[in-house]
């Protein structure tokens, strides 16, 4: 049954559009601290002592290539998140996460990521970029296909997920996702462990968002199927030889935390996947 779902994804002709975020979006809560502008090409998420924001994307989809250009909170922005990911519902949801942790001013953001899978997650892996991302709007991207999940950053790969479902590991496939992005305070955790506290004094914080583009089928009732001609090559892409150079490259400079090197969190042995994803 699986596999042929797979094939039936494998032949769906894709839809790509942009995003209008008074068209394409619904904000979930804070809807006081969210702002469209610029006739639907922007939109701004704010984080107070009385509220933090987010929203959704109307759509499901059943893999795709998935792209937003964010730029994040300046200054002290310690204690907050800015989220950029795919889920599902429910307690075995599926689930592809970019986390944007905030930092004391002139220390660098810690972009967090994380893959769920039938509702079980603990795959941290953790970067330090190499620019800014609060001078100008950079490209966060998915791609998600029957084979992988990589992430991007401005086109570079910085880690890949892949389906090891030889090996017993559960692989994100037969649950449609949405995307989400939100800002909210977790300083209880976010900004070193929790030691620093969000400071109030310098809030609203705000994140902005634009140029959301998805490649990708659109699932509607548990069906899956596309609106437009594309091109579908995602479908079968994986990483080649230059771009495993490049994604090993960026983990050796700037990856500070992997779950798959954590031997004291997984006393009896890292995870299954650990052997096959870089």
């Amino acid at each position: 049954m699986a596999s042929s779902c797979i094939l039936c994804a494998m032949a769906f002709i894709t839809a790509v559009y942009a995003a209008n975020f008074y068209q394409d979006i619904d904000l979930t809560w804070g809807n006081d601290h969210a702002r469209i502008l610029n006739n639907g090409e922007v939109l701004t998420l704010s984080l107070d002592k009385s509220s933090g924001s987010g929203f959704q994307l109307k759509n499901e989809y059943l893999f795709g290539k998935f792209d937003m250009q964010i730029k994040l909170i300046p200054g002290d922005s310690a204690g907050t998140v800015t989220t950029f990911y795919l889920s599902s519902q429910g307690s075995t949801h599926d689930e592809i996460d970019f986390e944007f942790l905030g930092n004391l001013s002139g220390d660098p953001y810690i972009v967090h990521t994380n893959v769920f899978t039938q509702g079980k997650g603990n795959r941290e892996q953790q970067f330090y970029l190499w620019f800014d991302p609060t001078k100008d709007f950079h490209t966060y991207s998915f791609l998600w296909n029957p084979r992988i999940v990589i992430f991007y950053v401005d086109g570079r790969p910085i880690r890949v997920f892949k389906n090891n479902e030889l090996i017993g590991v559960a692989f994100p496939k037969n649950q449609p996702m949405r995307i989400y992005s939100s800002l909210w305070n977790a300083d209880d955790w976010a900004t070193r462990g929790g030691r620093v506290k969000t400071d109030w004094s310098k809030a609203p914080f705000t994140a902005t968002f634009r140029e959301f583009n998805a490649n990708a089928c659109v699932s509607s009732s548990g069906v899956s199927s596309c609106r437009s001609l594309s091109n579908n090559s995602w479908m079968l892409q994986e990483l080649d030889s230059t771009s495993l150079e490049l994604l090993r490259m960026i983990q050796k400079n700037y990856m500070v935390y992997n779950y798959c090197s954590d031997l004291k969190r997984f006393p009896q042995g890292l995870p299954s996947e650990c052997s096959t994803n870089t």
